[in-house]
């Protein structure tokens, strides 16, 4: 972290420097694509960035608005050939956005105090509250609430906000997995298991199915019941300061030397953790271990290729799949095979490839919360194209992107199961037992 009241002021000029301003990134920007303004491509972003930098911009409320309609997809750092480390710049412009405080006001500083400061920095207030939401649920008393009318005398938004409420597992990952899981056979590795924030209320079924790959591929996996967020949504929301306070509370829960392998199985979660030798940069006391930290961090599908996954051994009834990429799973991690190369191995399982799979589905952390209406137009788009592939499932590796994409289907109506990778390999292993 930069000691300098600014963040921009205070980062490695050269990494602002980098950008040669070739305009390659422009094609793979989905908000410059849909309004081909200048300042919404990276490029123009950069070029802000630098400016304040140099002096010759204050951190204006302009900025700041630009700065979160970005999506921070990443898919700009694919296509430069320069090397733009955009994901460091794109968290260093958010926090100068929220030091400066340009865009505060009493609405926006409450919602910020109660979900980034107190929801998220200890999950045991994320899990009172995702109880009380399954509660809500079991009840009836949500369907009861939709039905009744009642909700069309909120706003709008409100509305809106309320009919993506997700639906929160009966058990979260505490409940179906054992603090340590043996391996089955031969045990050659002890990795520690990640259950993350949101996977853990709404997806615990996945961190579940996880857990059971890696014992069936020779792995003893510890997996203590009270964890922590990683850090990626404070990180990515410009609280830089509390982004690092988590980071050194991981490094104490899962000291990296006693691991072979620390598993994550959310793409966006997995980009942030495997950049905590750059968050702790300037903490002697964590650093070393950051570092350390950042070469055992491993998504699912990265460390089962690597350590030679068993392919199910009977039949699977057929399968059409299609598999759209997590952005940061992709652009940020560079993960684009492994996922593949898992789904092939299942007997029975047809691949279809998607169209512009790697094209943000407009969920980036909760980027469809605060920008509804782009992260709404990147939405039909993914899904008219899974659409015209004619598959019935559809397999994604991070909780953000299954969550869009279910509401998403849910509204239009389509018959479709969104379900991560790791899930269908679980599935095709527990068939041939």
């Amino acid at each position: 972290m930069t000691t300098s009241p600014s963040h921009l002021k205070g980062l490695d000029y050269s990494v602002l420097q980098q950008c040669m301003h070739c305009g390659l990134c422009l094609p793979t920007c989905p908000t410059y694509d849909a309004t081909k303004v200048e300042r919404h491509s990276p490029r123009g972003r950069i070029s802000l960035m630098r400016a304040i930098a140099d002096g010759r911009l204050g951190a204006t409320k302009t900025f700041a608005d630009e700065m979160y309609f970005c999506l921070g997809c990443l898919a700009c750092m694919t296509a430069c050939p320069a090397g733009v480390n955009y994901a460091e710049l794109f968290e260093h412009a958010r926090a100068e956005a929220e030091v400066s405080g340009v865009l505060s006001s009493p609405k926006r500083n409450l919602i910020r105090a109660f979900a980034i400061r107190w929801l998220f920095m200890d999950l045991s207030h994320l899990r009172f509250v995702g109880r009380l939401l399954r509660t809500y649920q079991q009840l009836g008393l949500q369907r009861l609430v939709r039905g009744s009318g009642v909700l069309k005398l909120l706003p709008k938004r409100l509305q809106e906000l309320e009919s993506i409420t997700p639906d929160i597992q009966p058990k979260f990952s505490a409940e179906l997995i054992a603090p340590i899981t043996p391996a089955v056979g031969p045990k050659k590795y002890r990795v520690a298991m990640l259950i993350g924030c949101a996977q853990d209320l709404i997806f615990s079924n996945i961190n579940r199915d996880t857990v059971e790959v890696l014992a069936r591929n020779g792995c003893e996996v510890l997996t203590p019941p009270k964890q922590l967020c990683c850090g990626s949504l404070h990180a990515h929301n410009g609280e830089w300061e509390l982004a690092q306070q988590l980071a050194r509370k991981q490094l104490e829960q899962f000291p990296p030397d006693q691991f072979d392998a620390i598993i994550t199985n959310a793409g966006g979660c997995g980009s942030h953790l495997k950049h905590y030798r750059k968050l702790l940069a300037d903490d002697p006391a964590y650093r070393d271990r950051a570092a350390l930290w950042d070469k055992k961090v491993k998504d699912i599908h990265e460390w089962l290729v690597e350590i030679g996954v068993q392919r199910p051994t009977k039949p699977s009834p057929e399968q059409v799949v299609t598999y759209h990429e997590s952005c940061h799973l992709a652009h940020g991690q560079k993960i684009t095979a492994q996922p593949r190369q898992l789904l092939g191995l299942i007997p029975n399982l047809k691949l279809v490839e998607l169209p512009e799979s790697l094209w943000c589905c407009g969920s980036a952390g909760i980027y469809n919360i605060v920008q509804p209406e782009m992260a709404n137009q990147l939405l039909d788009r993914k899904l008219k194209h899974i659409k015209s592939t004619g598959a019935s499932i559809v397999a994604n590796g991070n909780p953000g992107c299954l969550l869009q994409l279910i509401n998403g289907a849910k509204h239009q109506g389509l018959n479709l199961r969104l379900v991560h990778p790791i899930t269908l390999l679980a599935e095709a292993y527990r068939r041939s037992d």
